[in-house]
């Protein structure tokens, strides 16, 4: 499933986050990266040792968090610690698959189930840049303004085209899912919205109730805590 995040971020906050961005410091992206992946990436990202980072990274998985439709789209288990990456003229990050193991050391690793980008400026302000995914649909191109967030499957390929102009300003992240397939996941955010409209409009209903416990017990059965 990839799933569009409207509005995660409000004007006031996508300010402040890009004034922290302008004056932070940026070092080569490939220093991130898995060995295969390292080979297509051209980008920068921010420090980690960042005067500020941790707050700012406190703020925005709050707002992450906030939201129902990411808890109940995602279910998240382990949330990886979030990146800030910029992209320039010429920089782009080719085709590849995210690696399926993240983390540290043994007991501290955890599965990429899930891939989410936070777009932090508008489109309008840099040319190219697309983020590009490969679906049962084909190749589906994701260019979201400013505080919008979008979630697709880490097992997808998918690659960032390449910027000619302006600059592509994001926080990219990972996660572990508590249901672990995306088919499935994709079926109980379905019916987590079904379910939701029916509880508001008719929760007395007897089709509401059997919804509600379908779906209560098709997540105790795919749920992995």
């Amino acid at each position: 499933m990839l799933l569009t995040i409207p509005d995660l971020l409000d004007s006031t906050q996508l300010d402040s986050v890009r004034r922290f961005l302008a004056q932070a410091r940026f070092v080569d992206g490939r220093l991130s990266a898995g060995s295969a992946a390292a080979k297509v990436k051209q980008n920068l990202e921010l420090d980690r040792e960042q005067p500020g980072r941790d707050k700012l990274l406190e703020a925005l998985m709050a707002a992450l968090y906030a939201r129902a439709e990411f808890r109940f789209a995602a279910y998240p288990a382990r949330v990886a610690t979030p990146l800030f990456a910029r992209y320039v003229p010429g920089m782009a990050y080719g085709e590849h698959v995210d690696d399926p193991l993240m983390g540290g050391g043994p007991g501290q690793q955890y599965r990429s189930d899930i891939a989410l980008t936070l777009f932090l400026n508008d489109p309008e302000s840099y040319a190219g840049g697309e983020l590009v995914v490969t679906t049962a649909f084909g190749e589906q191109q994701v260019k979201l303004p400013a505080g919008h967030l979008v979630l697709y499957p880490a097992s997808s390929r998918h690659r960032v085209a390449p910027v000619t102009a302006g600059e592509r300003l994001v926080m990219v992240t990972w996660l572990q899912s508590q249901v672990r397939d995306p088919a499935r996941r994709e079926l109980l955010y379905d019916l987590w919205r079904a379910r939701e409209q029916l509880l508001a409009a008719a929760p007395d209903d007897p089709a509401t109730r059997r919804v509600d416990t379908s779906y209560v017990n098709l997540l105790r059965m795919w749920a992995e805590p």
